[in-house]
C-alpha cells in the first residue's frame, strides 16, 4: 500500500499536468484571437473580401486574342500610312534632286566662265554596265610670270555605276581643284590631292547624258579648244528599260532635261525673214473659187458683181 507522502506526490503530479494543459489552451486561444484579429484588420484597411479573386484561363486567351487582333490591324494600317508617305517623298525627290544637280552644274559652269581666263569643257560620253554615263570637265586656266600655263580651277562631274550598293545605278560625282578654294575656310589646310577627291553627290541615277546641240543631231563629245554655244544635260532616276542594242535607257517623258547657255553675253545674230504680204492676200484669194466658175481676167479670183438673190420663205 502506498503512503500517504506517495499519494500527495501522485496528487502533486496530476495537479501540475493539469495546469501546463490549460496553460496550453489559453495560448492557443490568444493566438487564434490575436490571427483574427490582425486578418480583420486588413479586411478592414484594404477593403478585401474573403473570396479570393482572379481570371480564369478562357478569359486570359480571349484577351490575349482580342489584343493580338488590334496589335495586328494598328501595325498594317501603320505599314500602309509609311509606305504612302514613303511613295511622296521618293515622287518629290525624283524631280528636287535632278533638278538641285542640274542648277548646281549651271553655277559651276557660269562661275568659271565668268572669270575671263582661258577655258576649256571637254564633254565625254559612254556605258558603263549597259547605264549611260556622262563625264564634264571645266578647266580654267591662266599664265603666270615666267609665260607657264597653270590651272586656275578644275571642276569634273561624272557618273560611274554603283558597285557598292548592289542596284543597278550609277553615282554621280563632283571634283574641285586647281588654285582657287572653293572654301577657304576648309580648304586652306588641305594638300591638293585631298581637294582633287571626288565626292559622291547622289546616287541611284538610271541615265546621265551630256551632249552639245548642233543641229538636229547634238554631239555626244566636244574636245574643241573652243567653247561650245551650250550643253544639253539630262538625268533621271527612273526604271531603266533594255534596248535593242543591248544597253539600257529610260522613257523620254521620265528624263529632266536643261540646256544650259555657255556665254550669255554673246551677240546672238537673229535673222528676220521678209514676206510680202500682198502676195499672202492674193494667195488666200486664189484658193476661194468662183461662184460660177470663170476666172477673172487677171487670173485672180473675183467676187459676183450682182449676186442671186434668194427668195424670202414665210413660216
Amino acid at each position: 500500500m502506498k503512503s500517504v507522502g506517495d499519494k500527495n506526490s501522485d496528487a502533486s503530479c496530476v495537479m501540475r499536468i493539469a495546469n501546463l494543459l490549460c496553460a496550453v489552451g489559453d495560448t492557443y486561444r490568444q493566438a487564434r484571437n490575436t490571427r483574427y484579429a490582425i486578418r480583420n484588420a486588413k479586411e478592414k484597411a484594404f477593403g478585401a473580401s474573403r473570396v479570393r479573386l482572379g481570371f480564369s484561363l478562357a478569359e486570359v486567351i480571349t484577351a490575349l486574342t482580342i489584343g493580338a487582333m488590334v496589335l495586328v490591324a494598328v501595325l498594317v494600317i501603320y505599314g500602309r500610312a509609311e509606305r504612302s508617305a514613303a511613295a511622296v517623298t521618293r515622287k518629290l525627290d525624283s524631280s528636287r534632286l535632278p533638278s538641285e544637280v542640274l542648277q548646281r552644274i549651271a553655277e559651276d559652269l557660269d562661275g568659271i566662265i565668268s572669270t575671263g581666263s582661258d577655258t576649256k569643257i571637254t564633254i565625254e560620253n559612254k556605258f558603263k554596265s549597259g547605264l549611260p554615263t556622262a563625264r564634264l570637265t571645266i578647266t580654267s586656266t591662266f599664265h603666270d610670270s615666267k609665260n607657264k600655263e597653270q590651272t586656275f580651277e578644275k571642276i569634273v562631274w561624272q557618273s560611274n555605276f554603283d558597285f557598292e550598293s548592289g542596284i543597278d545605278g550609277l553615282v554621280l560625282y563632283r571634283s574641285h581643284s586647281g588654285i582657287a578654294l572653293e572654301d577657304k575656310l576648309l580648304d586652306k589646310n588641305k594638300d591638293d590631292w585631298e581637294r582633287e577627291l571626288f565626292v559622291p553627290i547622289c546616287t541611284g541615277i538610271t541615265f546621265f547624258r551630256i551632249r552639245v546641240p548642233r543641229g538636229e543631231t547634238p554631239l555626244d563629245r566636244w574636245t574643241a579648244s573652243s567653247l561650245p554655244p551650250g550643253i544639253e544635260v539630262a538625268i533621271s532616276a527612273a526604271e531603266p528599260f533594255k534596248k535593242a542594242n543591248g544597253t539600257l535607257d529610260v522613257p523620254d517623258e521620265e528624263k529632266i532635261t536643261r540646256t544650259i547657255a555657255i556665254d550669255r553675253t554673246r551677240k546672238i545674230k537673229f535673222s528676220i525673214e521678209k514676206r510680202d504680204f500682198g502676195q499672202v492676200e492674193d494667195k488666200e484669194q486664189e484658193s476661194v473659187p468662183l461662184p460660177d466658175g470663170k476666172p477673172s481676167p487677171s487670173g485672180k479670183t473675183s467676187l459676183p458683181k450682182d449676186p442671186k438673190k434668194t427668195k424670202e420663205i414665210k413660216r
